[in-house]
């Protein structure tokens, strides 16, 4: 599934916060990815107001709070190992889904920030027919002009919501608009919802957008 082989990094045997249902009992699960300077309890607040009777939470915690040193937007080789490192936590909590019984339809990717930068780019480097992703306020990585690029393989008309300011001080106008069109070659149905002065927080219209994709995946055969 991944394209990265597996690896041994600093995000490696970090804390796993969990809540909802055990994955054995769960119809949908949900991974939530924090921002830098943030936690996984922090996550996870913003996953109570994602509610689903039905979901199991998985919230990873980042080593010393960041996924990676740099912005998304330096040089990948910058941010290494780190970004290695987080995207294998992400695949390892897929995987652990999956091994609980749940399909890749029944598991959604949410991220806030530098969380919707890494949950955006595992989904994008590991294309499949997931439940969804969210990403609030955040966007594939990689330095100017370097997207959007070619990922190879398809998500099968998997939903994506992507919220945005438009003078977001941390993710450019410019990578949002980049990475919808990134999610719509690999055959997304991208919901991109850009937000006039919007400070880079969450508000009460995407945290609705959201529940309307995570109501339509827990409800799905």
């Amino acid at each position: 599934m991944s394209e990265q082989a597996y690896v041994k990094g600093p995000h490696q045997g970090q804390p796993v916060l969990r809540a909802g249902l055990p994955l054995e009992e769960a119809g949908t699960a949900m991974i939530l990815i924090h921002g830098r300077g943030a936690s996984a309890y922090d996550i996870m607040s913003l996953g109570s107001l994602l509610e689903h009777p039905q979901m199991a939470y998985l919230a990873p915690e980042a080593a010393n709070n960041a996924w990676y040193p740099y912005s998304f937007l330096a040089p990948l080789e910058q941010n290494e190992p780190y970004l290695s490192s987080a995207l294998q936590v992400v695949a390892g909590l897929v995987a652990q889904a999956e091994e609980a019984g749940l399909p890749p339809e029944k598991i959604i990717l949410v991220g806030f920030s530098q969380g919707a930068c890494l949950a955006s780019e595992f989904v994008a480097r590991n294309p499949r027919r997931y439940g969804g992703l969210i990403a609030f306020s955040g966007g594939v990585i990689g330095p100017p002009g370097s997207q959007p690029r070619l990922y190879p393989g398809t998500v099968e008309g998997m939903p994506v919501f992507l919220g945005c300011s438009d003078v977001d001080a941390h993710i450019p106008l410019a990578r949002v608009e980049e990475t919808a069109v990134v999610f719509e070659a690999l055959g997304a149905q991208v919901n991109k919802q850009i937000y006039p002065n919007m400070a880079h927080t969450v508000i009460q219209d995407e945290i609705d957008q959201a529940n309307r994709m995570i109501t339509a995946v827990a409800a799905s055969a």
